[in-house]
């Protein structure tokens, strides 16, 4: 991550954790479209803040981390059921993070 990012670059790394966890719940056959209806709508909301106002604005160290520990933990998981549960999850804990900014 950049030494100073922008809202807009850390919703970029949370899309693509987004990404790695849908691919995950994917290798459940009958949670294929689900999974990809939860990518889609999530992503859409996270790369529309990305590319507003809002992902222009630097943001604080504390937002910052929050971010990247949310994203790390994403990172960690292996079950794709719970790789379902957290493409809501972390979208939701990172926008509740980048609030903090306003």
């Amino acid at each position: 991550m950049a030494t100073n990012p922008t809202l807009g670059e850390l919703l970029d790394a949370v899309i693509a954790a987004e990404d790695v966890l849908a691919d995950l719940g994917e290798s459940i056959d009958s949670e294929w479209s689900y999974v990809n209806d939860l990518r889609q709508s999530w992503t859409d909301r996270l790369a529309d803040l990305a590319t507003g106002p809002v992902g222009a604005r630097p943001a604080n160290s504390s937002v910052v981390e929050a971010i990247e520990l949310a994203i790390d933990e994403a990172g960690r998981i292996t079950d794709p059921h719970r790789a379902i549960d957290w493409l809501s999850t972390l979208p939701q804990v990172v926008l509740l993070a980048a609030d903090t900014e306003s």
